[in-house]
């Protein structure tokens, strides 16, 4: 153990990283707990007399020499030595499973670690000695290695913190957490606090065995920048968000080569084809403003979303909760950074959705077929720069007395006015029903949307309020708001609700899926949202 050498461990430092304005707790997102550890995963340990400089991770995997472990990449140093079920408590001597020198480094020639497609390959095996003429498989087992079926899956993670970052000094574990893409990379990720540095190497297991002791491993910590994101190590992300290489062709190529004792070249890496993303939080901090409707006549909603720089974007649904391509309709420009509120509504009754937009003097016009006819064509003008719209500061489609398309505008004015516009066309703005006189209540709903969210025939109108309450208006009419129904009471997490619109992106076929942009770019769909309560979280984009 004396003569050990540091391996590397996860000490990227980030440049130019932006705080997020709140933290928000998700339903993928976890804390991870101690525990006692298992006995086919340990640490790997640097220089050292008295057993706390371990800096990554490995576990046992299975090998015909019964001698191999995995771990990170990036960890490989030389020296090294692995101590399985590492126990802070006791000396060298004492450890409970013993310490085995590593004996023989694999690791594949073409991996980086840095940001580009080659930190895919931050993986890597090593051989141990004997310790007293034993095998390290045949006193604490072996895991089996299995192909990462995808991105999304359930896993359980294992590593141990380094002592600087975790006083325990001991096992930790995210149970059972879902795995998302990481836009970009042949990498999957997950939000589960307590991954501090130290856990690199760390295996994800996707089962255990009946003994519990060892299981099917589908994933390692690592990857971009050594398995983290680029953010300092007081970040509250450096311990959330944690990364693992998906295990394919070269993995196993790598395998095959350490369990013969083989240093194969394979040549270069290529990045195998990725699925569609749509991108960052760090873009999507950028997201002014969204709209949802069935824009290609395909039945389902697709979303439209313009950017702070004036571009817009088009981003297409599968039916099923999906979206997979996006098709830029306007480039960059200085015409939609006037836009101020936007909705979506079948106002010229063609089955396709068109788009409604109020502009910074007032003007507000009506962009037909945007599916078809995109916006590079003019629209038609509502009305002309006007003062009074203005004052419109938000605006919400919806069909609350309409039978057939969706042509009722609702609009919250400064004032805290609320009117209710029916028969809404190119021709004009139809009939206007005032349901709320000026008031200092309505003046703090920040954002509003509507849907079928009830499961009635008519929509229901949804309210963001300052402070974070979430409400929906059962029932609204031209007469009068419907009935309230309390969705969340107020709180901080929902003041960071920045952009909210709603569509039909699932298989039910209503317009109950709620999209937020959150104030750090996450991008958050709540699947069938039900009248007073929210739907299934699932995450679209991941925050900055």
């Amino acid at each position: 153990m004396a003569s050990a050498t540091d391996p590397s461990g996860r000490i990227a430092q980030p440049q130019g990283w932006k705080a997020p304005r709140g933290k928000r707790s998700v339903a993928t997102r976890i804390t991870g707990e101690h525990f006692d550890g298992v006995k086919s995963v340990g640490t790997l340990f640097s220089t050292t007399s008295d057993m706390k400089a371990h800096n990554c991770t490995a576990s046992v995997v299975r090998s015909p020499g019964r001698n191999l472990i995995l771990t990170a990449g990036h960890c490989l140093g030389h020296n090294a030595a692995f101590v399985p079920k590492y126990d802070h408590t006791k000396s060298a001597g004492d450890q409970p499973y013993g310490i085995w020198p590593v004996d023989e480094w694999f690791r594949d020639s073409q991996y980086a670690s840095d940001r580009s497609a080659n930190s895919d390959l931050d993986f890597a095996f090593a051989s141990l000695k004997e310790n007293g003429g034993r095998k390290v498989q045949d006193l604490v087992g072996a895991n089996t290695l299995a192909r990462t079926s995808g991105f999304v899956n359930q896993v359980t993670v294992i590593g141990y913190p380094m002592v600087k970052y975790d006083s325990q000094d001991r096992a930790f574990r995210c149970p059972n957490v879902g795995t998302t893409p990481l836009p970009a990379y042949n990498q999957m990720q997950i939000d589960c606090a307590g991954m501090w540095g130290g856990v690199s190497g760390g295996p994800w297991f996707s089962k255990f065995d009946s003994s519990g002791e060892t299981g099917e491993i589908i994933g390692n910590v690592g990857g971009f920048l050594q398995g983290g994101p680029d953010v300092k190590t007081d970040n509250p992300l450096y311990n959330r968000i944690t990364y693992s290489p998906l295990h394919g062709d070269r993995f196993f190529q790598l395998y095959d080569d350490a369990q013969k004792g083989l240093h194969t070249d394979h040549g270069p890496y290529h990045q195998p084809p990725l699925p569609y993303s749509m991108g960052s939080g760090t873009t999507w901090e950028h997201a002014k403003l969204m709209a949802a409707g069935d824009f290609n006549g395909a039945g389902h909603s697709d979303l439209i979303v313009v950017w702070t720089d004036g571009e817009v974007t088009l981003y297409t649904n599968d039916g099923n909760g999906h979206f997979i391509t996006e098709r830029q309709l306007l480039a960059p420009n200085s015409t939609w950074t006037h836009a101020e509120t936007m909705t979506a509504g079948d106002f010229t009754g063609s089955n396709r959705f068109d788009l409604l937009v109020r502009w910074s003097d007032g003007e507000v016009t009506l962009y037909g077929d945007v599916g078809t006819n995109g916006l590079t064509v003019a629209g038609t003008q509502m009305i002309g720069p006007n003062s009074t719209w203005q004052h419109a500061t938000q605006i919400a489609a919806g069909r609350f007395n309409a039978s057939a398309y969706v042509t009722d505008l609702m609009v919250r004015w400064s004032d805290g006015e609320l009117t209710l516009y029916t028969n809404v066309g190119a021709g004009g703005f139809g009939q206007e029903h005032k349901l709320q006189d000026p008031n200092s209540t309505w003046q703090n709903a920040t954002l509003l949307t509507s849907g079928e969210f009830s499961g009635n025939q008519k929509w229901d109108l949804m309210v963001q309020w300052s402070d974070g309450e979430l409400d929906n208006y059962v029932g609204t009419t031209t007469s009068a708001l419907g009935t309230e129904a309390r969705i969340q009471n107020p709180n901080g997490l929902w003041t960071h609700n920045t952009v909210m619109t709603t569509g039909n992106f699932t298989t039910n076929h209503r317009t109950d899926d709620l999209v937020i942009r959150w104030s750090d770019g996450e991008t958050t769909m709540y699947v069938d949202t039900g009248m007073s309560t929210l739907g299934t979280e699932q995450n679209l984009v991941s925050h900055a």
